[in-house]
């Protein structure tokens, strides 16, 4: 029977193969440097957290007593205080795909351990002749010294050990020549870079990565596909300049701009990251929804999917703001990307333009299913975020079971071709709290990880759902979001809460789909 919104056949199994290829999100870490060994890790021997601990000012708790998750501080104010702080101006060659950046970074100690070092996460460092970086001071402008480079990071020995509550401020200046990611059916694409008609700064600064109390820098090694990075909330100010007079460029973002003769100027407050894309050929698309406005960003002869991608993150916006807590950004960018992907970031995330191609105007279609994904991933990675090597599942399930959420409550008439699918048809499999470092072959591995840790993950929060009733359930999702907002949450928060709501025996249901239940 032909399901509501099916292409015809010839692009259905076009489709069908872009899906089993790149899943929403799933995208490939940085390809290592030729001759450097990629990050591929045994999952039963995860990568070991970068250790940077020079003394605690508390006593050594166990490891069954350790609380890695920051307690919040107790006023607004002193947590705005302690965020780091990144202030870059840009200079941006678009026609020579090349950047010079002058960055700032201003930190403080908000754990209890005295520092000896500092780590910096540069993921440009996977691309060989991409990030050149020419200087490195501390505050007074002495040259910061003895500092190593290793696989996608700085480690930075520090002049004196940085006690709890102390501050410090580096400052850089670098080169970035974008990469032209090769296509090839043996990799995935890769967001980072330019292609003929965009270019995307996607993890494009050096930033410092979340430091968990007694165990150190939170710095894990790219995989061959999956997000590796983990993120702080942090505040940014970034300054941009089109130096080649190119007034035909048009630049999407991850916060609302204002421009002057001196160019863009942005402040992404209590955010992830800071993520941007430049084009001469963006058409845009907008729409309000409360206090947000949504901007998509397509290339021509996709007018009417532009406006579909767009309509579909309005309209899960005012879905989600109600089942899991406010949206609190005033804006959302929606960007159509060259590449065959999707891709979420605080405040923008990217559609592969194979779905704008393969659109064809009804709501059973993956345009209309990714942006529903990618939408979620503005509470579930930006909002609450987590550890995306080692529990990817906590934003990559939440997210794909809220599709099924949009299209119950939107689009009731397509909710059963989402899950036959989207989901069913791929015959879902495999431990759900797997990390992003599948022990299998490459292209094995893959296929194990989107099918585990998505649409078994999907199906796994259904069956959590039917067990505990939607009352239960959706408080619970609303009092998670609402208690690790701007904070890295762990599998152990996330069941910790739900026993908040729900008397029910989830362990049955928990020993059915994942390797290590709690």
């Amino acid at each position: 029977m032909r399901q509501p919104g099916l292409v015809n056949k010839t692009k259905r199994l076009t489709l069908l193969l872009i899906v089993t290829l790149f899943s929403a999100c799933a995208r490939p870490s940085p390809q290592p440097a030729p001759g450097e060994q990629p990050g591929i890790v045994n999952t039963a021997s995860p990568p070991a957290i970068t250790l940077a601990v020079a003394q605690s000012t508390q006593p050594d708790p166990s490891a069954a007593e350790l609380d890695l998750t920051l307690s919040p501080p107790a006023t607004p104010e002193n947590q705005a205080r302690q965020r780091t702080r990144y202030i870059l101006q840009v200079d941006f060659n678009y026609g020579q795909h090349h950047l010079n950046v002058d960055e700032q970074i201003h930190f403080t100690n908000s754990a209890p351990d005295i520092l000896a070092e500092l780590v910096l996460m540069v993921d440009p460092l996977y691309y060989p002749g991409v990030f050149q970086l020419n200087s490195l001071t501390w505050d007074d402008g002495q040259p910061v010294e003895g500092y190593t480079q290793e696989a996608g990071w700085l480690r930075l020995p520090l002049r004196l050990p940085l006690k709890p509550g102390e501050a410090l401020r580096l400052s850089l200046s670098y080169e970035l020549s974008l990469p032209l990611p090769v296509k090839s059916p043996l990799i995935r694409p890769i967001p980072f870079g330019y292609s003929e008609r965009q270019a995307n700064l996607v993890d494009w600064y050096p930033f410092i990565p979340p430091y968990l109390p007694g165990k150190g820098w939170l710095a894990h090694k790219a995989g061959y596909y999956g997000e590796h990075l983990v993120y702080d909330s942090a505040d940014f100010e970034v300054d941009i300049q089109i130096i080649d007079n190119r007034s035909d460029v048009v630049i999407a973002a991850s916060a609302p701009a204002t421009q002057d003769s001196t160019g863009y100027h942005y402040q992404h407050e209590n955010a992830r990251n800071f993520v941007w894309s430049a084009s001469h050929q963006y058409q845009l698309a907008s729409q309000v929804v409360g206090d947000t406005t949504i901007l998509g960003y397509s290339f021509p002869f996709h007018r009417e999917a532009g406006a579909s991608a767009v309509q579909t993150a309005a309209q899960a916006i005012e879905l989600y703001s109600r089942l899991f807590g406010p949206y609190p950004r005033r804006q959302l960018s929606v960007v159509e990307a060259d590449f065959l992907d999707g891709m979420e970031f605080d405040g923008l995330f990217f559609l592969s333009n194979g779905f704008y191609n393969l659109y064809k105007g009804t709501p059973g279609e993956y345009l209309v299913a990714i942006s529903a994904h990618e939408t979620a991933h503005q509470w579930w990675y930006a909002l609450v975020g987590n550890d995306q090597a080692l529990e990817p599942w906590l934003d990559e399930a939440l997210c794909t079971h809220s599709e099924a959420l949009f299209y119950e409550n939107v689009y009731p008439e397509a909710l059963d071709w989402w899950w036959q699918y989207r989901v069913y048809y791929y015959q879902p499999r495999g431990w759900v709290d797997q990390s992003i470092y599948n022990p299998y072959g490459e292209t094995e591995a893959y296929r194990a990880y989107r099918d585990a840790v998505y649409l078994n993950g999907a199906v796994f929060l259904e069956e959590l759902r039917k067990l505990t009733g939607d009352q239960a359930f959706f408080e619970f999702l609303k009092d998670y979001g609402q208690k690790y907002a701007h904070q890295i949450a762990t599998g152990d928060d996330f069941f910790a809460t739900l026993k908040l709501h729900t008397q029910v025996d989830t362990a049955p249901l928990t020993a059915k789909y994942f390797a290590n239940p709690p």
